[in-house]
């Protein structure tokens, strides 16, 4: 069982060997009462009422997910596919209500008979099919995101208000998507332990041989299990687009992962025969309170991830430990053990909330700074652009004695939409936000503005809400810069490709309206293919191979940034700047070097130090309510070989 059990041992000799006994037997708990006593130390804004339901909230979509891969890992399986199966149920939802006309209550069924029937699929292959639940699943993780991505055409689809509200509160305070959490995980618990399915779980995980010499139709309940998987991704996909207010074909990328590291940070073993619904909700909140507290905490966010894969192993690790110790998982368990475990949860939360009572005090009497402090949620540091950004507004907070918390998205509006809501319940003046997503930010806007915190975007818009200004390039100018430099590059003739950015983007719609604007005027340019590279310059890379194959006599090349012409100028070799001219957008260092060098024709450089400066001094001037202009647009140039080295 997970390792929140009470087990059965050898007797202790003494307080301190019963101690030891109780921290083995309750690991995952013991971490989590450590974690939050920790964070309660070193952070004033962990232990409020508003972070303590945000972290809830965050753990809503990894925990319902994670009581669908229990069922899966307690049977000795795997399931890699829930992420993908998430996004597309909720893409069948919005596709088919907003759309196709189809009935929200239909659209629901939709969705719901979607991630079963893609559960099922699975099980047919593992149980009929005999291919190995990685390989089966790992399929299905491509199939599903494929189907998702083809369905939306790559852009995110506005969900329905009706079932937007499964993202909202109760009575202003209690968030929706916390009591679906509780409800999937007592749903969970009671097919664990009270359901014939549920008895045979733990048979298949223990032995599947002798429970297939038992009677047990092992086929048939693999079936079963991995539907039931697919079932809750499902309601994950729901809850997670809801909090969107749109369904995102990229939703929940990775989160298969951290599903999985739920379940096994709970006390279940990878090799099957014991989990617990307990368990892997406490996996889940461990993984929400670290992310919670280390973003409150300003560490990095490639730091997260080395400290989350820490904790995973340590889980591991200290799993191994109990069972060395003598510790007997106990499977099914009379009301003694479940009276004794009850014991431990109450006598855990007393421990908790008394020693978290008492460090309150070290930030009970500790006076507010008088620095104005500003968050800034920025979509990715994995771009050279967005760390130009990061670098100008850190300057600028530096010389105006700015507190500045930097959190890095990795381009998940998911994940932007928790750390947006973790600073709207801290201590912040003002947050400057740099979408992900223009509509999946809407409601992370609205609610920094019920909280009365000013929000000022950067580089990209937000669909709704109420921000301080717009700092961002003229994009639909630099679109058609772009698209008349290349003009006059060909002599007003000639064959082009066009890379598109990522979908959903503010910065990706002005680009490309920029690039056909700027075409009208040269009818004798044309447009072979538009892709999508998602800005990136591997994407950029492969996009542009493939076009390649398509279209070999292709004369030019517009990239909405720079890092995907550099991808394209990869693809191209010999011919890039020399029978193929390649524009980019930005103006980052890379690219200027590419210019310079020759393999790229141009670049239309924006100014991303300058974006992150004006940013901050605008978030401060809207958190001293200062009027503010409600945009404010730095120009951009073309960068030529003529004149490159006025921008390195």
């Amino acid at each position: 069982m997970a390792a929140t059990d009470t087990l059965k041992s050898k007797p202790g000799t003494g307080g301190a060997a019963q101690l030891r006994r109780l921290l083995l037997d309750n690991g995952a708990l013991t971490a989590l009462i450590v974690l939050v006593i920790a964070l309660s130390a070193l952070s004033g804004d962990f232990l409020t009422t508003d972070n303590l339901l945000n972290i809830g909230v965050q753990a809503a979509v990894t925990a319902i997910l994670a009581f669908g891969v229990t069922f899966v890992i307690v049977a000795a399986g795997i399931d890699l596919s829930v992420g993908s199966v998430a996004a597309l149920s909720a893409t069948v939802l919005a596709w088919s209500a907003t759309q196709h006309g189809v009935p929200v209550v239909l659209a629901v069924v939709l969705a719901v008979a979607t991630g079963i029937v893609a559960g099922l699929v699975n099980g047919f292959l593992i149980a009929y099919g005999k291919l190995p639940p990685f390989i089966a699943t790992l399929a299905m993780l491509s199939v599903g995101r494929g189907l998702a991505l083809v369905l939306s055409d790559g852009s995110p689809i506005p969900f329905p208000d009706s079932v937007s509200h499964l993202g909202d509160t109760l009575g202003g305070w209690l968030p929706v998507p916390v009591l679906v959490m509780v409800v999937m995980g007592l749903i969970a618990a009671v097919i664990l332990g009270r359901t014939y399915i549920g008895r045979a779980m733990y048979a298949i995980g223990g032995n599947e041989e002798a429970a297939r010499l038992s009677g047990l139709r092992v086929k048939k309940q693999k079936l079963v299990i991995y539907a039931l998987s697919g079932l809750f991704a499902a309601a994950a996909g729901i809850v997670l687009a809801s909090r969107l207010s749109s369904a995102q074909p990229q939703a929940a990328d990775g989160y298969e992962l951290d599903a999985i590291a739920a379940v096994v940070i709970g006390g279940a073993s990878l090799a099957g025969g014991t989990g617990k619904a307990s368990g892997t909700l406490i996996g889940a909140l461990i993984l929400a309170v670290l992310r919670n507290g280390l973003n409150l905490l300003s560490v990095s966010a490639f730091w997260q991830q080395v400290v989350i894969g820490v904790v995973i192993a340590l889980a591991v690790l200290l799993d191994t430990l109990r069972r060395k110790a003598g510790a007997t998982p106990v499977t099914s368990g009379g009301g003694g053990n479940k009276g004794r475990q009850a014991a431990t949860y109450g006598l855990a939360a007393v421990v908790t909330v008394a020693i978290v009572g008492a460090t309150s005090f070290l930030h009970g009497g500790s006076s507010a700074s008088d620095k104005p402090k500003v968050g800034l949620s920025l979509s990715t540091l994995n771009n050279p652009f967005f760390v130009q950004i990061r670098a100008g507004a850190q300057a600028e907070a530096k010389k105006l004695g700015v507190d500045l918390t930097v959190t890095d998205a990795q381009n998940d509006a998911s994940q932007q939409a928790n750390q947006m809501q973790n600073f709207t319940s801290s201590s912040l003046d003002a947050i400057v936000l740099n979408p992900v997503d223009s509509a999946a930010a809407s409601n992370s806007v609205a609610a920094a503005n019920k909280a009365g915190m000013p929000v000022v975007a950067v580089d990209r818009g937000v669909e709704k809400g109420k921000v301080a200004t717009l700092v961002a390039s003229d994009n639909v100018a630099g679109g058609v810069l772009s698209a008349k430099t290349m003009a006059e590059k060909l002599g007003g003739k000639g064959k082009i490709v066009i890379l598109q950015g990522q979908a959903g983007t503010s910065a990706a719609r002005e680009r490309a309206a920029g690039f056909e604007k700027g075409l009208k005027a040269y009818p004798g340019i044309k447009v072979l293919a538009q892709q999508p590279a998602d800005f990136d310059r591997t994407k950029g890379l492969d996009v542009m191979s493939n076009l390649l194959q398509a279209h070999p006599d292709v004369q030019g090349v517009i990239a909405a940034n720079d890092e995907m012409a550099l991808g394209a100028v990869k693809a191209l070799g010999s011919k890039a700047g020399k029978s193929v001219p390649v524009i980019g957008f930005d103006g980052e260092a890379d690219g200027i070097k590419a210019v310079e060098a020759g393999t790229m024709y141009a670049s239309v450089a924006q100014q991303p130090r300058e974006l992150g400066e004006i940013a901050v001094r605008n978030a401060v001037d809207a958190a001293h309510g200062k009027k503010i202009n409600p945009a404010v647009k730095v120009p951009v140039k073309v960068v030529t070989s003529k004149n490159a080295a006025d921008f390195n």
